[in-house]
């Protein structure tokens, strides 16, 4: 089931010749196509389904730096400016309020980490502080747990993932990017050896650079012409309480369950760590290369296996550009909840405030995130394809940092001073032989 989701128009007519195609119509394909506009460049971005369709509506809405990995902490601080900014410039709501991020843990070795992580986001200029039990105790006096610390940033935020990237569209077409939305890119010309076109199903845009911001759909995308992208995907559950009283203004996590006050005065609650991995024929493909982050990751994984397996053996990896590819057959990726996850989520959170024991679950949806083996993004040049790039894998992360992962996609592709190093996020990593791991940011 699908959560709630503003929808916006579409424009018809396909240009026949663009500066640069963006692929993917969420946070972070609409986040570049803006700051790809800014610059003054001709952008159409098309999709498959609607904007904002899959991951980007079925996230947690959480905006934070806090608990980022030291590759992603940059990027993160960046990001939370530029939901301001381009909230403003779209002239529409996306939800964005900073209202803090707090965790708590019941862990004195989980409280040593997070003392170490604030110490290090010091040195990055972010502002993080590490409560006692009598501080969380301030901050949350009708909680029942007895938790022995807890860790603050003022600074985060959160805004609502029915109305983010709605807005954020609004926003690049008020700086002329094409939307395109029910058009499925079937793969790339080329010319010479490097991109001269996007092939969609509605006709073929003439290009010199496309940006594929696919995320769970960028690994099938690029294996159609012959590049690497290891992707492992992971199923989870989220859902959407009744009101209920505020015991947070923001975000609040825990290992029992996490939550993010809504602005309809529910919370969208879920629990932390926990999914479900379809066996399929990539999973197979790449087992070795995600081995270290399926053990880093495995006691909160469920293993599924069923008929997806065979619909993805029998569809290949080289279709017809003239006839319906893979992307046309699932215009919107909609796994079902898992409705353990939901209860056992409830509970927990009603036990840990009894004052919420009023609230009950409004609605509850599946969406899949596309992992990479070492959690941190792609934001890259494709070296084997001149003008063709990524940005994609953003494992869990990309809502939040979304509005900079897409500047840095813009920058790269524009080949101006990048907003951050990218350094940590080249294509070149995932191919290259090294052993990747899930670098943890505590």
């Amino acid at each position: 089931m699908s959560p709630p989701l503003n929808r916006i128009n579409s424009d018809e007519r396909l240009p026949a010749q663009v500066d640069v195609v963006v692929i993917g119509g969420g946070v972070i394909g609409v986040s570049s196509a803006y700051h790809l506009a800014k610059k003054g460049l001709s952008v159409a971005l098309v999709e498959k389904g609607h904007v904002g369709g899959e991951q980007s509506s079925r996230n947690w809405g959480w905006c934070r730096q806090q608990g980022r990995a030291r590759e992603e902490i940059p990027l993160a601080r960046e990001a939370l400016l530029l939901w301001e900014d381009m909230q403003n410039d779209a002239g529409v709501d996306a939800g964005f309020r900073r209202t803090g991020v707090l965790f708590l843990t019941k862990s004195k070795d989980e409280l040593a980490s997070w003392e170490r992580w604030a110490a290090v986001a010091r040195e990055m200029q972010v502002h993080s502080t590490v409560l006692t039990p009598a501080e969380v105790a301030e901050r949350m006096p009708d909680n029942t747990d007895a938790w022995v610390g807890g860790l603050h940033t003022p600074s985060d935020g959160r805004a609502e993932p029915s109305m983010a990237v709605p807005a954020l569209a609004t926003a690049a077409r008020k700086h002329g990017v094409t939307i395109h939305q029910g058009c499925a890119a079937r793969g790339l010309e080329t010319t010479g050896g490097r991109v001269s076109a996007v092939v969609t199903e509605k006709g073929t845009i003439r290009t010199q650079s496309v940006l594929l911001a696919g995320g769970a759909w960028s690994s099938l995308f690029c294996r159609r012409h012959g590049i690497e992208l290891p992707i492992g995907l992971v199923n989870a559950t989220a859902c959407r309480t009744t009101p209920g009283p505020e015991i947070t203004s923001g975000a609040l996590g825990t290992d029992f369950y996490c939550i993010r006050r809504r602005l309809d005065g529910g919370f969208t609650l879920a629990l932390r760590n926990r999914g479900t991995v379809e066996l399929s024929p990539d999973l197979l493909r790449y087992a070795w290369t995600f081995w270290p982050t399926y053990q880093h990751r495995k006691n909160g994984l469920k293993l599924s296996f069923g008929k997806s397996f065979f619909d993805q053996l029998m569809r290949g990896t080289n279709w017809s550009f003239d006839k319906p590819s893979p992307f046309e057959a699932e215009r919107v990726r909609d796994p079902a909840p898992d409705m353990s996850l939901v209860n056992s989520a409830l509970s927990a959170l009603i036990k840990s405030n009894p004052e919420l024991k009023d609230i009950e679950i409004a609605e509850a949806w599946g969406g899949t995130i596309d992992c990479t083996p070492d959690t941190i993004p792609v934001i890259s040049a494709v070296d084997a394809l001149p003008g063709f790039f990524l940005a994609t894998g953003l494992s869990g992360h990309g809502f939040g940092i979304g509005p900079a992962a897409g500047k840095l996609a813009a920058d790269i592709v524009t080949g101006a001073t990048p907003l951050v190093d990218p350094a940590a996020y080249s294509h070149k990593r995932m191919i290259d032989g090294r052993r990747l791991a899930p670098v943890s940011p505590f």
